[in-house]
């Protein structure tokens, strides 16, 4: 291994234990893990989906922390809401492996800018759009498939999507509904992760560096969650995000002139 393979793979170990930290306090670790791959010179493809199976094993320690309390939305049985997301994971993930990579190269940015003010927001919209709009619950369920196909595409701050749309149909409060957002998050990863395996689109030498420092990064992060002010995390995921999307605009501008 030269210098340049040590190089990039202490890139990716460095950002596993970041995004790691920052998925276990507040989320938007993809922030920090896919332009690490892509910076370590994987394609954009072939980024995200390494970064979404490196960082898939958290939130499955996520849910089963969660495992206890697992209620539906709205009445609506997670017997119903799995399948639906499992399937708008699968259609996603299909999506981003038949997307060209030079139309993705395109795409990323504004994805980015979506998740980076989906993020800032945080619960606002949800309580801006419950006093101005309700729904009803076939319309809920056909949201939560485009979500979940949102998820499996790409995927960044799509649990505060969820939690967004479902607040105009659910008055449960919002720590209540956290377990079932973080299993249908998962599930929507997790079908996703299974096309990208099966194509082979996932890096598996970065993947691993990253999966590895990401669990560690998992741990202490729960460990300093008690003692870190989330709020001044939150401010700094949101200033990293608007670097990280204003970066890959001018990127995609550079490979269009």
């Amino acid at each position: 291994m030269n210098n340049s393979d040590l190089a990039r793979y202490g890139l990716l170990i460095v950002a596993g234990l970041v995004a790691g930290t920052m998925n276990a306090i507040a989320g938007g670790g993809s922030f920090v893990g896919f332009p690490a791959m892509v910076l370590a010179g994987l394609p954009p493809i072939a980024a995200n989906a390494t970064n979404t199976v490196a960082l898939f094993p958290g939130t499955i320690a996520s849910t089963w922390a969660y495992r206890a309390s697992l209620p539906g939305v709205a009445g609506i049985s997670l017997r119903l809401l799995l399948p639906i997301t499992l399937a708008g994971g699968v259609t996603g993930a299909v999506l981003l492996l038949v997307t060209p990579g030079a139309a993705f190269d395109l795409v990323i940015p504004w994805l980015l800018l979506l998740a980076t003010l989906t993020f800032a927001a945080g619960p606002r919209p949800g309580a801006w759009l419950r006093q101005h709009a309700r729904i009803g619950r076939p319309t809920l369920i056909a949201i939560q498939f485009l979500l979940a196909v949102y998820g499996g595409y790409f995927g960044g701050a799509v649990g505060l999507m969820m939690l967004a749309v479902w607040t105009l149909i659910d008055a449960a409060d919002l720590k209540m509904l956290a377990g079932t957002r973080t299993l249908l998050v998962s599930t929507a990863n997790g079908a996703a992760i299974i096309c990208f395996l099966l194509a082979g689109a996932v890096r598996m030498p970065e993947m691993l560096a990253m999966m590895l420092s990401a669990i560690l990064g998992g741990y202490l992060g729960a460990r300093f969650a008690l003692y870190l002010p989330a709020p001044m995390l939150r401010r700094f995921i949101v200033a990293l995000s608007a670097l990280v999307t204003l970066g890959f605009f001018v990127r995609a501008w550079r490979h269009v002139s």
